[in-house]
């Protein structure tokens, strides 16, 4: 949609102020504060601009010009000259090099819209919102690479431009800059559709393991992109599978509750497993955080803490964490992104944003981290 919308808003931004001037130029005319010397002349350039015939329009302009003795008789002359440069496409100024611009995109003439900038440029009169549609008409053209390299040259922002350099790294083959340009967008707008994007674009990462591709879809839950029964059930696997029964009951439920997960013999099968392996983690607790306070290491601890996280218990996850990265766990990385999700848990988001920043290493938990 954001790239639909771009000739439309060229085309209104291009035309929008000489179609309001000739309006006023005329009602200023019909309200008789013209005199007829100019209002006449005025009035026959408008009809024959209508019929295209542009060279004896501006003819009778010039005539009214040459009898125009106020403020509002020059406001109207001037006003009809945008009028007919804007009508006419003239090129030689730059309403009508703008209209032409806006014309021609409008038309999908790809290759005149690039040429028009040009012009456009050399008056000092492309905008930026002009500049997103040129790198647009790259991106019709079927030139990746150069659609990307003028939207970074302009240092063009904002959600159209940053959509259109996805899309165009995206036809590239550029995995590197569509990160970043989804990172910006999720970054600015929030929006669930740019999660969608972003997470997809993770998910196909090589070498990505399945915890990592839990905490992936722990980000779908977050943002609103768990959106279909095989993706709850598929999170809800995956939390099983990295020993994680509660949150895989949670996760169950909550799909049944939004009705995303229809009630099934499949969907009895997993709550159940899930609800009984819970059971079992629970009631051997005690016994596994004791183990962990006594291991040489501090991965175990860092387990249990992302438990707590998923069993609601954040402010206990954080020390619990926090006990298990200062015995030195082998998987700092790991270590250093639970700490991060179990302040954002509790709500401190400051303290999250560091904890994630601090992540290093294996280059997967970074760009999860991030």
């Amino acid at each position: 949609p954001i790239l639909r919308n771009l000739r439309a808003a060229a085309t209104a931004l291009a035309l929008g102020t000489a179609v309001l001037g000739v309006s006023a130029a005329f009602h200023a005319a019909s309200a008789q504060n013209v005199s007829p010397a100019v209002g006449g002349p005025l009035t026959e350039a408008k009809t024959l601009a209508a019929a295209k015939r542009f060279q004896e329009a501006s003819s009778r302009v010039n005539a009214a010009a040459a009898a125009a003795k106020t403020p509002t008789e020059n406001a109207a002359v001037k006003q009809m000259r945008d009028y007919l440069a804007v009508a006419s496409g003239d090129t030689s100024t730059p309403l009508g090099a703008k209209a032409k611009f806006a014309a021609d995109a409008n038309a999908g003439k790809w290759r005149e819209v690039i040429a028009g900038a040009d012009i456009l440029k050399k008056m000092n009169a492309l905008d930026t919102q002009s500049q997103v549609v040129v790198a647009q008409a790259y991106y019709r053209l079927n030139d990746s690479k150069n659609c990307m390299s003028y939207i970074r040259n302009n240092r063009l922002s904002g959600e159209s431009a940053l959509a259109l350099l996805q899309r165009c790294a995206y036809d590239a083959g550029d995995e590197v800059t569509q990160r970043q340009s989804l990172e910006q967008l999720v970054a600015t707008t929030g929006k669930a559709e740019h999660w969608k994007n972003l997470l997809r674009l993770a998910e196909r990462s090589k070498g990505i393991k399945d915890h990592q591709t839990l905490d992936l879809y722990r980000l779908k839950a977050l943002t609103g992109n768990l959106t279909t029964g095989d993706e709850v059930s598929t999170y809800a696997q995956l939390a099983l599978l990295m020993k994680f029964p509660a949150e895989a009951q949670a996760v169950v439920q909550k799909g049944l509750t939004d009705k995303i997960l229809a009630p099934s013999e499949r969907t009895t099968r997993l709550m159940k497993l899930a609800t009984d392996r819970a059971a079992e983690s629970a009631a051997g607790a005690a016994k596994a955080l004791d183990a962990a306070q006594k291991a040489p290491q501090g991965d175990a601890l860092v387990q249990i803490g992302e438990e707590q996280i998923g069993l609601g218990k954040a402010k206990d996850a954080i020390a619990t964490v926090q006990a298990g990265i200062a015995k030195k766990p082998a998987d700092a990385a790991n270590a250093q992104l639970r700490l991060g999700t179990a302040y954002l848990a509790a709500g401190q988001k400051g303290e999250a944003g560091r904890a994630f920043n601090a992540v290093k290493g294996d280059e997967k938990w970074v760009m999860i981290a991030h």
